[in-house]
């Protein structure tokens, strides 16, 4: 009977242990991730009252951390479990949802080229809604000014963008002294200056649209990352596709092991 079950089906130790160390990279990762949105949470008292959730009129960049890390948490587990015990249910379960991850993301690519102009008023909405939210959230706050400072822009589709925001707006009943202004990340830089002016851009949009260049990024940022993306399209497409074959290769290797595993347990009950 030992002697069958040798010349029959085995497991491969090369594929079980490949999927098994690749994936618990993806776990520890993952909770690496949850690790640093629940702290950013803490740190915030969100965790002390969880209806401080919706208070938030803007989007919370933590949610970034929580998500990838919950998805990248389970699908590691499953990975590593499924391998390490040749549980075929986690291994197909995490084939299943790689797969399902995959199919989102062609389906958002497919999506995002043929409605061009709707994911651009959509990118118009998202940022206005957080400008609204500027000064409601630290981490909020600090998304906005990197990327205003990355791509040397300023609101969605220019720097009157910042009306939105009731500390920022131009109105005669606004009595902040940042009225008028926009956030330092919109000024353009002295590379001169070691410390940053979080003043500079006090009262910017009360002078002539000319005279604002001199001080202010103009240019909006959905038109600056429309430029990113033409600028490095051939880097993004190659991003893409390199973690679309990562996928299609960890799903077809823990078939491949669901396979073996299964045509053991087969042979074993017919030896």
């Amino acid at each position: 009977m030992s002697g069958k079950q040798f010349k029959g089906h085995e497991v491969s130790c090369c594929i079980k242990y490949f999927i098994f160390g690749f994936n618990i990279i993806f776990w520890l990762l993952g909770v690496a991730f949850l690790g640093i949105g629940l702290w950013a949470w803490n740190e915030k008292g969100v965790l002390s009252n969880i209806s401080s959730i919706t208070d938030l009129g803007g989007f919370d960049p933590v949610w970034l951390f929580l998500v990838t890390g919950g998805v990248m948490f389970i699908l590691g587990f499953a990975g590593c479990i499924g391998a390490l015990r040749e549980n075929t249910f986690l291994l197909k379960f995490f084939s299943v949802f790689l797969g399902i991850i995959f199919f989102l993301e062609l389906t958002a690519g497919v999506l995002a080229f043929t409605f061009k102009d709707w994911i651009k008023d959509q990118l118009n909405f998202f940022i206005n809604n957080n400008i609204r939210a500027y000064r409601d959230d630290i981490d909020l706050q600090n998304l906005i000014d990197f990327t205003q400072e990355y791509w040397d822009c300023c609101g969605a589709f220019g720097a009157d963008d910042w009306n939105l925001n009731i500390y920022f707006n131009c109105t005669d009943t606004n009595p902040s002294r940042e009225k008028c202004g926009v956030p330092f990340s919109c000024c353009t830089k002295d590379p001169a200056e070691d410390v940053i002016n979080t003043q500079c851009g006090y009262d910017v949009r009360a002078k002539a649209d000319i005279e604002q260049k001199t001080y202010i990024h103009v240019k909006g940022c959905v038109p600056q990352f429309e430029k990113w993306l033409q600028d490095n399209l051939t880097v993004v497409a190659g991003i893409f596709i390199g973690v679309a074959l990562l996928q299609i290769f960890g799903i077809c290797l823990a078939q491949n092991l669901v396979s073996d595993i299964e045509a053991v347990r087969a042979s074993c009950l017919f030896t």
